[in-house]
């Protein structure tokens, strides 16, 4: 798109054109402990950390992975919900030159085993309580070769050390043990720091290759365009969305460390506890997801715990409903601010302008230097004018390197346009108005977000084949006002066999997270099917409408 109408509508200290850091990611906590070494850089259930503490026992786990044998380059992994944990490890992979891994530690052993297996991950970080997950996993994958637990209750303000767990190892005495000198390991700044997988819309997950640069950039375009701290050190985050959503890693966990402020972690949502912390430490920054916003607005007395004294409040992850929006405007005197992005562009491409112009439905406009096209949908090489529905398509600094080992799949994703630039094709179905507003029209095909997570039909479907009384399974997604969508599932049996919906539920418990699990599944006697023999999945959308 060569012209950009959206710069207008900038706040005043937006600008494009920032020359953004070629650094490695670990100096971003280095600074923080430069500027405000001895403020709270963690809260967990009361017991704080400062940036001086985190920088210090994060120093100490990098000297302990290398010890291990972690060499610069080796995938390690995090399954950790949010605790201080999570950034200490974090900081510590990324300083050895090894490449984070997120999971999400609600994963069965089959999810697990994927990404594992995927990714060739030597070491793994989880709690004490997923031990036996993590024992099924290396069994049956043979990897990781290390299994690093740790307790919540570690870092809470009566401290109790993990359960020793014969053929692990322990977060703490790893720290403990390990030499204070801080690790010096040269990384370059297009070297991969994350690898967040994602299904695409295939299903299959992959790593989306995300470079210290990447992310790097994707941090200051975020401070820059969403958040303007007047010190470094007087923000305050609570932090509900996981760490191991890109969302969360990027705009939370980094942007917060980059900017010294207090992040408030929160390990699981509960609609009191965060009402709480927010009443309790009247954060500046506040992002979640739908599902969120909308628990928070039915809480009986939401009214009560000062939610008008947040500064920002951000959406993202999932589209977020007009309604939704309005009625937190109205509830609370604040404004929703709802952003875009994906796992391959780090992840912000878009966001509402503070101060700017408003367009509730729109996605906003694209954060600093980054470009965007509207692309025909037939071959993806026209580029249509403002106004016109087509494919909508990134260039930036923090679009990824590729996919991990899919050389295929990267070619189809990063392709280069007549300009001479690299553009990412989102798969996503979006127009641009005159003042280059983004609405996003259709989502990438089949693709279903829940509480700000996708799904993936064809990772349900798999679960459901894997049943042996089940033919046929279709899985679509449906919207709802609380979750953004809800699963459901349609089956065929084998002739002769039988099964119930709730037994079929109950196998899928055993293969799928339980933000996978479909809310209904119907049994029929047929599908709709095309006259090759293919489901029509816009045939069962539509028997809903």
């Amino acid at each position: 798109m060569r012209e950009k109408p959206w710069r207008r509508h900038y706040d005043y200290w937006v600008r494009d054109g920032v020359a953004y850091p070629r650094r490695p990611l670990h100096e971003i906590l280095d600074a923080a402990v430069l500027d405000v070494p001895d403020r709270p850089a963690t809260s967990f259930f009361g017991a704080t950390l400062t940036f001086r503490e985190i920088k210090d026992q994060s120093d100490r786990f990098a000297s302990a992975l290398l010890a291990l044998g972690v060499a610069q380059g080796d995938r390690i992994g995090i399954m950790l919900p949010n605790c201080p944990q999570y950034m200490i490890a974090a900081f510590a992979v990324l300083r050895c030159g090894a490449i984070v891994v997120n999971i999400n530690p609600t994963f069965t052993a089959r999810e697990l085993t994927t990404i594992v297996t995927d990714a060739g991950v030597t070491a793994l970080l989880t709690l004490d309580t997923l031990a036996g997950l993590a024992a099924e996993v290396k069994i049956q994958a043979g990897a990781p070769a290390h299994v690093i637990l740790t307790s919540l209750a570690e870092y809470m303000p009566s401290v109790a050390a993990a359960p020793s767990v014969p053929g692990t190892l322990a977060f703490t005495t790893l720290i403990q043990d390990a030499h204070q000198e801080t690790v010096h390991v040269p990384i370059a700044h297009d070297d991969i720091a994350v690898l967040q997988y994602t299904g695409g819309t295939t299903g299959t997950p992959k790593g989306a290759m995300l470079t210290h640069a990447n992310i790097f950039a994707n941090v200051i375009q975020s401070e820059a365009f969403m958040y303007r701290a007047p010190e470094r050190g007087t923000a305050r985050y609570v932090m509900v969305i996981p760490y191991f959503h890109v969302y969360a890693f990027t705009v939370g966990m980094m942007t917060g460390v980059w900017v010294g402020a207090l992040q408030v972690l929160i390990p699981k949502y509960d609609v009191e506890q965060v009402l709480t912390a927010i009443r309790d430490h009247r954060p500046t920054y506040f992002p979640g997801v739908p599902t969120i916003y909308v628990s928070l607005l039915n809480h009986p007395r939401m009214r009560d715990f000062g939610l008008g004294n947040v500064r920002v409040y951000n959406t993202g992850g999932a589209p977020c409903p007009v309604d939704v929006i309005a009625a937190w405007v109205r509830a609370t005197g604040r404004t929703l601010n709802e952003g875009y992005g994906l796992s391959e562009t780090s992840p912000v491409t878009h966001s509402t302008p503070l101060f700017g112009l408003r367009k509730p439905g729109t996605i906003g406009v694209p954060v600093p230097d980054t470009d965007i096209a509207i692309v025909d949908l037939e071959t993806g090489t026209r580029e249509l004018p403002l106004g016109e529905t087509g494919e909508l398509c990134v260039s930036g600094p923090q679009v990824m390197k590729g996919y991990w080992r899919r050389p295929e799949e990267t070619a189809q994703a990063l392709r280069v346009h007549a300009d001479g630039r690299t553009w990412f094709h989102t798969g996503d179905v979006a127009k641009v108005d005159e003042d280059g507003y983004t609405t996003i029209v259709q989502r990438k095909k089949d693709m279903i977000i829940v509480d700000g997570f996708n799904v993936y039909p064809s990772d349900v479907e798999s679960v459901l084949y894997s049943h042996p009384a089940v033919r046929l399974a279709a899985v679509i997604g449906r919207p709802d006002p609380y979750h953004g969508e809800i699963i459901e599932a349609y089956v065929v049996l084998k002739p002769g066999a039988a099964a119930t919906s709730d037994e079929l539920l109950e196998h899928c418990r055993g293969g799928l997270a339980p933000y996978k699990l479909p809310r209904t599944i119907e049994i029929r006697s047929e599908l709709p099917m095309s006259a090759v023999g293919k489901i029509l999945y816009r045939v069962l959308r539509e028997e809903g409408r």
